[in-house]
């Protein structure tokens, strides 16, 4: 059916441009191969749209029994067309040059006469319009080709990186993205869509609804922990310099400890050192909570956590040492050692903390046991309630 079509718009370009040139009347030339041209782009464009194959439904959508929309457009009429186009063009383009030197050489023999300057005139145009159509053409077949190669690269795989794509084709990540803009805007992909960043293709709607629900998700997660942080930078600037100070010292020393654990292999080691970060940790979470306890850590401050930073380095070199001679093993067994003693101290510190709490809550419970005993709703209760 395409080659029919294209073999009467041939054969209308140049029956019109005969009568023309045998009548010596081109005053309906422009307007006659203009609009064939537009109707030979127009048969282009619905093949685009009508013809072509389809990679079906996605694989997880037929596993799971689910009806997909085709992924994507081959592309088949499109490079027939875009062939069709350059031939033609190049065709007609070469056929007006060679139709204005002959005219050229009519007039220079027989006089520029007003019919001759006019089909001069006329050819040069068609001359430009069948270029454009040519390249056009060019260009759809080498699109075709691009796309194809895309497709390839994808298999069955419902997103891919740019940066895939542009490594595997050659082509500038740049240029891979107004590649696959002008593609999905066409149709070539059927569920295209790019990320926001414009880093990602993903070629099916399902891929794409997981893309948007998990950029929703973490867009919620990160107003949550920008508001989490905002809560805490206002609730710390209340607190009062000398707490302020404190905390931030002890942020220090945590950070220092998590370090080292970093730096020193060895499971059961670096189970004492996670377990004395936490522990850390958690103490000054205490001290923001309850300023009034900072004098019960002073020794903490001054002292114990220092000295627990030197040990850990000290650790470090002694475990970095390429032989491991006797004297450093001792020496970091007695290190273990220490940490396991200053983790007990830590602990009990912790546990200390919130002695004030364990206090109001064990009032308050016997408060409330004192309250349910008296409205015979404990055992104790119902029991006196009974013998009344």
């Amino acid at each position: 059916m395409i080659n029919n079509d294209w073999e009467r718009f041939g054969d209308e370009i140049r029956r019109t441009i005969q009568d023309a040139v045998d009548t010596r009347d081109f005053s309906r030339l422009n307007q006659t191969v203009s609009d064939t041209i537009g109707k030979a782009m127009d048969n282009v464009s619905r093949g685009i749209r009508n013809g072509g194959w389809y990679r079906d439904d996605p694989p997880r959508q037929k596993m799971n029994g689910q009806a997909g929309r085709p992924l994507y457009l081959k592309g088949t009429s499109t490079k027939i067309g875009g062939l069709f186009l350059a031939v033609t063009g190049y065709v007609f383009a070469g056929g007006s040059l060679i139709f204005l030197l002959f005219m050229g050489l009519s007039a220079a023999a027989a006089g520029w006469s007003l019919a001759l300057r006019a089909g001069m005139a006329a050819f040069g145009v068609f001359a430009v319009a069948f270029v454009v159509m040519a390249l056009t053409g060019t260009g759809m077949v080498c699109a075709v080709g691009r796309f194809r190669n895309y497709v390839k690269i994808l298999k069955d795989r419902e997103y891919c990186d740019i940066k895939e794509l542009a490594q595997r084709t050659g082509r500038s990540a740049k240029a891979v993205v107004k590649d696959l803009r002008k593609m999905i805007q066409k149709g070539w992909f059927r569920q295209g869509h790019l990320d926001e960043k414009e880093a990602c293709l993903m070629v099916s709607d399902d891929a794409y609804h997981q893309y948007t629900e998990l950029m929703e998700r973490m867009k919620k997660e990160r107003a949550e922990r920008e508001a989490a942080v905002e809560k805490q930078q206002k609730e710390f600037a209340r607190l009062s310099p000398e707490v302020q100070k404190v905390l931030q010292a002890g942020d220090d020393y945590v950070r220092k400890i998590r370090e080292a654990n970093d730096a020193i292999p060895g499971e059961e080691i670096s189970a004492k050192i996670s377990r004395m970060e936490t522990l850390v940790d958690r103490i000054f979470d205490r001290v923001e909570e309850n300023p009034g306890s900072i004098e019960d850590i002073r020794k903490l401050m001054e002292y114990y956590l220092p000295t627990t930073i030197k040990l850990l380095d000290a650790y470090e070199e002694l475990d970095g040492q390429p032989v491991q001679g006797e004297n450093i093993i001792s020496s970091k067994k007695e290190i273990e050692k220490t940490i396991d003693t200053l983790n007990t101290a830590f602990e009990k510190l912790l546990d200390d903390l919130f002695q004030d709490t364990a206090w109001d809550l064990s009032s308050d419970i016997s408060v409330l046991q004192m309250m349910l005993a008296q409205e015979g709703l404990t055992d104790d209760g119902l029991k006196t309630s009974g013998k009344k």
